[in-house]
């Protein structure tokens, strides 16, 4: 929507933010003489409420930042020097598709891997914007999960495709648990909603290891061991129990496999759980006890719950509390995850699937270092990369393996960028990608019930083109032949939403063109209760504690993480039942005796905005929080220079010595460029690359180290 201004040559745009975060934001644009000068929130929409986080405050700098990649460059030193030199659009098509021609004639399609994520959101230049591209070609297959997988698959096993929670209806919660999300710092426009409802009295609890800015604000903070939150979730289901607690008739008639779990959460005692998590037998069983009793109750887990050995069967465990205390039976009770699964997004559509061939290479992109550096025996192995809506240098695991894998002479790299990105710097051909004022897009959200219809405010600047224009123009040099190809903006979201989806009634493109965002169809936030009867997406059409979908497709992959086929299996088995598993590194090498958490940044998003002024002035530099307890037996004082390391290497930090870590934590956020960084690494550089239970979830916080000073 565009509002004129009654100053001459002034219009004011509204739009999107089109990051990977669950706010999903309104943006105001001012636009004089054709510039963007001025961002803002919109006061009006239900969720931004006129502000925006510190990431985005400033957008109009990262637009016109004299370092942006404004036209296609090849590279002229080494690979990680930089050093690049403009060239035409048709002289960057016209080599990678030679080059992606050759490899094709050599090695074979599927020496060449794609690499993207969520660096932008969105119908058109989001997450599947180039697999129908490479689906068409026949390229491995990058199965993206390190982000959510295996939570998603998890909710998925016990709960199905379902938005279950809408976020706003917080409001009615009377007992709030904040589990493993930093809201004030990663889902900032949803605290205005918890805050309203703490002031109507609900408490609000916050579960992890360290007391961070929304747990500041909660009225009892837990500070639970990293790993162990599966033993906390089962405990409190063991007290529920044997209490009698739980909501015995939702359970009787919306609740799969409670029988067999009263049997199976007898050995998970708060006794035992206390010894596992560090926490109190006594505070277990208050927590038990309220959760179940102070009705609506509403848990509200973070992308962090994943992220260790045993993180998928945590979330389903946490999942069968909802289900126990009967707390979706009203507005602000439940389980909130990921609402997306309100939007009606054609997945398969927008994968391209229908290319998929039957024996197509599957890498994780977890593996990326291990496949770059032929540690992962790879026949073809990769001659070819092309990454787009990531920075895999900072953001993946296995750092150090990465940069190698990016340095090899071989291997020809594409990466299309706002910036040059540690991952920029060692492509031959970096491609300039617009902002999101400069393009076309639609946005859902895995925050909130609100589409967001994003146009250009402003021509894009020097030759960038948006993601979706991008993989046009490829397609074309390929050669490829497709109805996508030709579809333009307004086809494509057309063709990647299912407009005739009942909570779809009465939205039209036209609609979203006109008021930029509107609500799914579906009840108001204090109405929106759609489990108060059972009628769960699941087989038995129950929450299922005993997951039928487990039984039938061992370990799955959500599809929102795959480009094809979901009944892909792999690793051990997924029991019916939710289990604990402890962390496998954790506590096993005295050598390393403290462990790290590796959180998102408070001012970056993700590696985004890590090379901007005025974020980076924010964050500070790369920093080591550590309890004073640990910090005085290793000599080490606020400010100094601290080295963090295991065996995959070491990275450089300022010491920040507070009790906001229990003792035996470390924090060193993630995000810091390697090229901006001490000592030329970020806290990727140590972290490991094993796989969690479900889903291929990644296991950040499963990482022992030591720290001493430098």
């Amino acid at each position: 929507m565009t509002v004129i201004d009654p100053r001459p040559s002034v219009v004011t745009v509204k739009g999107a933010c089109p990051h990977d975060c669950p706010d999903t934001c309104t943006m105001v644009l001012t636009i004089e003489d054709g510039r963007l000068t001025k961002v803002r929130g919109d006061d009006d929409h239900p969720f931004t409420r006129g502000g925006l986080c510190v990431k985005v405050t400033d957008y109009q700098r990262h637009v016109y930042d004299p370092n942006r990649v404004l036209h296609p460059m090849r590279r002229t030193g080494p690979k990680g020097s930089g050093e690049f030199t403009p060239i035409t659009w048709d002289e960057a098509l016209s080599e990678i598709s030679s080059r992606f021609r050759s490899v094709i004639a050599e090695h074979g399609a599927q020496a060449i891997l794609p690499y993207s994520y969520l660096g932008q959101e969105g119908v058109l230049n989001g997450l599947t914007v180039g697999d129908p591209f490479f689906n068409q070609m026949g390229s491995s297959v990058t199965e993206r999960t390190f982000c959510d997988g295996g939570a998603i698959s998890a909710y998925f096993y016990t709960m199905g495709p379902t938005a279950a929670v809408d976020p706003e209806s917080v409001v009615h919660s009377k007992y709030i648990v904040l589990w493993a999300v930093n809201t004030l710092s990663n889902n900032l426009h949803h605290w205005p909603f918890i805050e309203q409802a703490q002031r109507n009295g609900a408490k609000v609890v916050v579960i992890d290891p360290r007391r961070h800015r929304t747990a500041k604000k909660a009225d009892w903070h837990l500070a639970i061991k990293p790993g162990t939150d599966g033993a906390l979730a089962l405990a409190l289901a063991n007290v529920m129990i044997n209490e009698g607690l739980v909501d015995q008739s939702y359970v009787d008639d919306h609740v799969h496999g409670y029988e067999a779990y009263v049997e199976h959460v007898q050995q998970y005692t708060p006794e035992w759980a206390a010894a596992e998590t560090g926490l109190d037998a006594a505070d277990i069983r208050t927590l038990a006890r309220e959760l179940a009793t102070v009705q609506p109750s509403l848990i509200r887990i973070g992308v962090a719950i994943e992220r260790m050995p045993g993180g998928g069967n945590t979330v389903r465990a946490i999942a069968a509390l909802a289900g126990l205390t009967g707390s979706f039976r009203r507005p602000g009770g439940g389980l909130l995850q990921m609402p997306i699964w309100a939007f009606p997004l054609k997945w398969d559509t927008l994968h391209g699937v229908h290319h998929l061939g039957p024996d197509r290479r599957v890498i994780n992109q977890w593996q990326l270092g291990a496949a770059l550096t032929g540690e992962m025996a790879l026949d073809p192995p990769i001659k070819a990369l092309m990454v787009w809506n990531s920075n895999p240098a900072v953001v993946s695991s296995g750092q150090r393996q990465i940069l190698d894998g990016l340095a090899r002479d071989d291997l020809f790299t594409v990466v299309h960028e706002q910036f040059l990105t540690d991952t920029a710097r060692h492509a031959d051909i970096v491609l300039p990608a617009t902002t999101q004022v400069e393009q076309t897009d639609l946005m859902f959200s895995w925050g909130h019930l609100y589409w967001t219809y994003n146009p250009p405010a402003i021509e894009p600047l020097g030759e960038a083109v948006p993601n979706n224009e991008l993989f046009r123009r490829l397609a074309k040099a390929m050669g490829f032949e497709d109805p996508w190809w030709d579809m333009t903006d307004e086809e494509q979201i057309l063709a990647g939403v299912d407009w005739d989806a009942p909570q779809m009634t009465g939205i039209t493109l036209d609609r979203l063109k006109a008021e930029t965002w509107v609500r799914l169809s579906l009840p108001p936030a204090d109405q929106y209760a759609p489990h108060a009867a059972g009628a769960f997406p699941t087989s038995t059409g129950k929450l299922e504690i005993e997951s039928t979908m487990a039984a039938a497709v061992g370990n799955w992959v959500a599809p929102l993480f795959r480009q094809g086929s979901n009944d892909f299996q792999d690793g051990a088995p997924v029991a019916p039942l939710p289990t604990y598993i402890p962390p496998v590194e954790l506590g096993q090498n005295p050598a390393y005796p403290l462990a790290l958490v590796s959180p998102k940044p408070h001012a970056y998003l993700n590696s985004q905005y890590g090379n901007m002024d005025n974020q980076r002035q924010v964050q500070g530099s790369q920093t080591c929080t550590i309890h004073p307890d640990d910090a005085a037996t290793r000599g080490i004082a606020s400010g100094d220079r601290v080295k963090v390391w295991n065996d995959r290497g070491e990275i450089y930090a300022v010491a920040k010595v507070v009790d906001d870590v229990r003792p035996g934590v470390v924090v060193v956020p993630m995000g810091q460029w390697p090229s901006l960084a001490d000592g030329g690494l970020g806290v990727n550089a140590i972290t490991p690359t094993r796989f969690a239970d479900i889903g291929r979830a990644p296991t950040f916080s499963d990482n022992a180290v030591e720290v001493a000073r430098a």
